[in-house]
This record gives structure tokens, C-alpha cells and sequence, in this order.
């Protein structure tokens, strides 16, 4: 009979409580914004109405300044006019669209009654990739769902399209904070509970999307509030970015450039001269690299003004005067 072989004896690592104290900063993290902004976070139902047919919807909503307003995604509410917004503490108020910016996939909504606690709003442009986020939402309207993860990545596009007309969202956030079913428009949050992005996608397994709150956000959010709308211009162009050949960027000081690969007619840029293969190198001194430094140029305050183009034809600089018009909804 064989005798059992010794036991080994497993050295004991001490506990220095290190651990610890990284899961208690972490936890108090995610605990401090949650509780910071779960009562700013509502449940929406909304209802569709259309060709005989009626279909309900839900989503979330996060409350801002001023008192009464909601923010939350254009297609949460897309083809609704009103709803009902539910709090964790029960209250369910009435609330009916203020306005709607499909390309930028941004709503604000305005509760009837009611005073629900405005959230804080931070700066995604202060965010750096590894950072803790909290992901809030409100699907069921009693109860938060609450999830942490990382900035994994920023300076994503996000595409999006109202009727035939298609635009990136720019620098948006993507975190593998998990989204649950209902949690579009809800809150992306920093750990001191300021929101930094509204939930709007799945990217994929594991990964989200947000729309950032940042200086253009708060533009369109503001605009939204004032006039219900988002004013844009219009070029009338179609392009991507090129890099320079050598002796122009040598000569232009750039080394990219946005290509016109279509133009469209009847259009600003195609009545100003522009053609196809032309190369926009900056606008009214602004440079353009990419369609996004473009649609940063093309605000409401262009509408019908003159502009300056100086674009690279064949090789030769070119200075352009284009006016705009306004991008129809």
C-alpha cells in the first residue's frame, strides 16, 4: 500500500489591505455618482403613431438646466410629439418634444409639471482613454440600472442620417461600461457624478457609444431649447480627406486636405466653380483635414454669407468664394 504523498505547504501571502482600499476607492467612485444621478435619470414611454399603426417606445432621459428639461437621443423619440417620463421616486410626468437633432442623435424634452433635479453637465473633452465611467440609466422607472467601465477609446465618428442626409458625430465616446435594453439617452458620467456623454449605441460586444457634452454639444442643446431646431449649412459637397503631395504641402505648409469626390447640383459649390478632384485646404482661414473640420465650419452663422475657400486644383492654389445656404430639413 502506498502512503499519501506530504502535503506541500502553500505559503500564506499576508493581507496588507491594499486591495482593499483599491476596491473601496473604486466603489465609492461609482456609488458617489450613482447616487448623484439616479434621481436626475428617467424611464421614457412614448408612443408612435402612423399609417394605422401605433407602437410604444423606451428609452431614458437625463434632466439639465433649465428646471423641466430633458436630454436624452433623437431616436428614442423619433415620430413621438409626447410621453411620460418616470423617476425612481415614482413620479411619472407628462413631457412633449422641444426639438430634435437627428444628425447629432441629441433630443430635449420638457416635462409639464414637475421640477426634477437638474444633473451637472461635465466636459468630454477632458477625458483621457482608461478612465472610470459610469453609465446611468433608467429603463424600468423605478429602479437605476448602474454600470462602470473604461474610456477605451475617443475620437471615434459616429454615423447618422436624417432622410437622405448623412453627417458624422464627432469625438464620440466609446467605453465598455455595459448598455442595458432602455438605457439610450441616458447619462455617461465621470466618477464625481458630472455627465460627459449621453448613451446612444452598442458598438459591439462589450462596447458602447456616448455623444460627448462638450462646447458643440452645448450649442446644440442650446439651440434646440431656444428654437427647437439645429440651423446647418449647406456646400454641397462630398469628400475625404487626401494627404498632400510633397511640393504642395511644402508650398501650403499642410499635409492633408479634404478631396471633392462628388459634388452636388444645384449646389453652392458647383454654382462657385468647385470641381471634382478639387482639394479644400481651409476655410475662411480655418483649416480642413476631414469632413468633420468641414461640418465645425459650417454653422448656422454662414448661412448665406460669403466664405472663402482656398482649395489645391492640379496643383495650384485656388481662392474661392462660396455662400452657403441652409441645409434643408
Amino acid at each position: 500500500m502506498l502512503a499519501p504523498a506530504p502535503r506541500p505547504d502553500l505559503a500564506v501571502v499576508p493581507d496588507d489591505g491594499d486591495d482593499d482600499e483599491l476596491l473601496d476607492a473604486y466603489s465609492v467612485a461609482v456609488s458617489t455618482a450613482a447616487e448623484r444621478l439616479i434621481p436626475s435619470v428617467a424611464s421614457l414611454r412614448v408612443t408612435r403613431q402612423g399609417g394605422g399603426w401605433t407602437a410604444g417606445g423606451t428609452g431614458s432621459a437625463v434632466a439639465i438646466e433649465p428646471v423641466g428639461y430633458l436630454l436624452t437621443s433623437a431616436h428614442v423619440v423619433a415620430g413621438a410629439e409626447r410621453g411620460t417620463a418616470t423617476f425612481v421616486d415614482g413620479a411619472e410626468l407628462a413631457f412633449e418634444i422641444v426639438g430634435r437633432d437627428p444628425l447629432s442623435d441629441l433630443a430635449v424634452i420638457r416635462v409639464t409639471t414637475g421640477s426634477p433635479r437638474p444633473a451637472p453637465l461635465g466636459d468630454a473633452g477632458r477625458l483621457r482613454v482608461g478612465q472610470l465611467v459610469v453609465a446611468i440609466g433608467n429603463p424600468l422607472g423605478f429602479a437605476g440600472t448602474v454600470t462602470a467601465g473604461v474610456v477605451s477609446a475617443l475620437g471615434r465618428s459616429l454615423g447618422t442620417r436624417d432622410g437622405r442626409t448623412t453627417r458624422l458625430v464627432e469625438n464620440v465616446i466609446q467605453t465598455d461600461a455595459a448598455l442595458n435594453p432602455g438605457n439610450s439617452g441616458g447619462a455617461l458620467a465621470d466618477s464625481r457624478g458630472r455627465v460627459v456623454g449621453i448613451n446612444t449605441a452598442v458598438a459591439g460586444i462589450g462596447l458602447g457609444l456616448a455623444v460627448p457634452i462638450d462646447a458643440a454639444t452645448r450649442g446644440i442643446i442650446g439651440a434646440l431649447i431656444i428654437h427647437g431646431r439645429v440651423r446647418r449649412a449647406l456646400l454641397g459637397i462630398v469628400g475625404g480627406t487626401r494627404t498632400l503631395s510633397e511640393p504642395v504641402a511644402a508650398r501650403t505648409g499642410r499635409t492633408r486636405g479634404l478631396e471633392i469626390v462628388q459634388l452636388l447640383e444645384p449646389g453652392p459649390a458647383a454654382s462657385a466653380g468647385l470641381r471634382v478632384g478639387d482639394i479644400v485646404l481651409e476655410l475662411d482661414g480655418h483649416p480642413i483635414e476631414g469632413v468633420g473640420d468641414l461640418q465645425r465650419q459650417l454653422s448656422g452663422n454662414v448661412i448665406g454669407r460669403s466664405v472663402d475657400l482656398q482649395v489645391d486644383r492640379a496643383g495650384e492654389s485656388r481662392s474661392v468664394s462660396v455662400s452657403p445656404v441652409e441645409l434643408a430639413e
